[in-house]
């Protein structure tokens, strides 16, 4: 089975940035499609960011574009999510998952498989 470790999450002020990190544990990377979700208290899972295999393929909820980048080091096992001008409406626990489509298309949120522990996000002042 495969599985995520998540880290990078923590407290930050409005307008801030944070880069949270994905590693895999047991198995390469590189073989998948990766997608970040995140949920918050009392709030339905989104999809927040997904990359293909290569990176050819990305794709962003339209909540965060402009202000999230999604990238992935195969030889390091790790898939970032560099996080800028983070507002309040960001807190959330954000995780990841591998992707069970090639391509991040406009159902790739809804193709995913177990998701990491997670990473708690914050943002307050």
């Amino acid at each position: 089975q495969l599985q995520f470790v998540e880290s990078g999450g923590g407290l930050v002020q409005p307008g801030g940035s944070l880069r949270l990190s994905c590693a895999a544990s047991g198995f390469t990377l590189d073989y998948y499609t990766i997608g970040w979700f995140r949920q918050a208290p009392g709030k339905e899972p989104e999809g927040v960011a997904c990359i293909s295999t290569s990176g050819a393929s990305i794709n962003y909820a339209d909540s965060v574009k402009g202000r999230f980048t999604i990238s992935r080091d195969n030889a390091k096992n790790t898939v970032y999510l560099q996080m800028n001008s983070l507002k309040p409406d960001d807190t959330a626990g954000y995780h990841c998952a591998a992707v069970l489509i090639p391509r991040c298309d406009r159902t790739w949120y809804t193709q995913a498989g177990k998701w990491g522990q997670g990473t708690q996000v914050t943002v307050s002042s």
